[in-house]
């Protein structure tokens, strides 16, 4: 039950947000038991957005929460793939990147919790 929520200050065409769920969807298995088969996506472009007192570069902020309890190693390992797919897509340095991680043992779905 992962959600990766996006944040970003650029403008993200339709084969861009192609390229980043595809990328995401594979990327998100680096988290122990997370799949694409769960994972629940969401894109904010256009964002105004400041970093360091600056809007003069393209930044973004990037949510990631999951079903459980944090796994550092795996977001780590997350935390460099996700900086490189923004970067390759979207032109966004690595640097002007802020990515949170959340796990939470209190997820619901069809009606029901986990």
């Amino acid at each position: 039950m992962p959600f990766i929520d996006t944040k970003v200050s650029v403008s993200v065409s339709p084969e861009q947000e192609k390229q980043l769920k595809e990328r995401l969807g594979q990327a998100i298995s680096i988290i122990p038991g997370k799949s694409e088969n769960w994972l629940m996506l969401s894109f904010e472009d256009n964002k105004h957005m400041y970093f360091r007192g600056d809007n003069s570069q393209p930044v973004a902020f990037v949510d990631v929460k999951i079903f459980g309890g944090p796994n550092p190693s795996a977001f780590e390992k997350m935390t460099a793939e996700l900086t490189e797919i923004f970067g390759d897509v979207l032109g966004i340095a690595p640097d002007h990147m802020y990515i949170r991680y959340l796990g939470s043992s209190d997820w619901g779905w069809n009606g029901g919790n986990f």
